[in-house]
């Protein structure tokens, strides 16, 4: 194993779950509650970032 990988084994039990929320129709929803066919075109959606004026 490398150094990076046994230091997160020594501190697994201070991790926690992330979750990722996105807007549906106009409400939040966690992303791991849609179904398969969702999470597939949830992976190909364009992200951006917008410039400063």
């Amino acid at each position: 194993m490398n150094n990076q990988q046994q230091l997160l084994q020594q501190h697994n039990e201070k991790r926690t779950k992330c979750l990722v929320f996105t807007r549906v129709m106009g409400y939040h929803r966690p992303v791991e509650s849609f179904n398969i066919g969702k999470k597939g075109e949830h992976k190909q959606r364009t992200h951006f970032n917008e410039d400063k004026c």
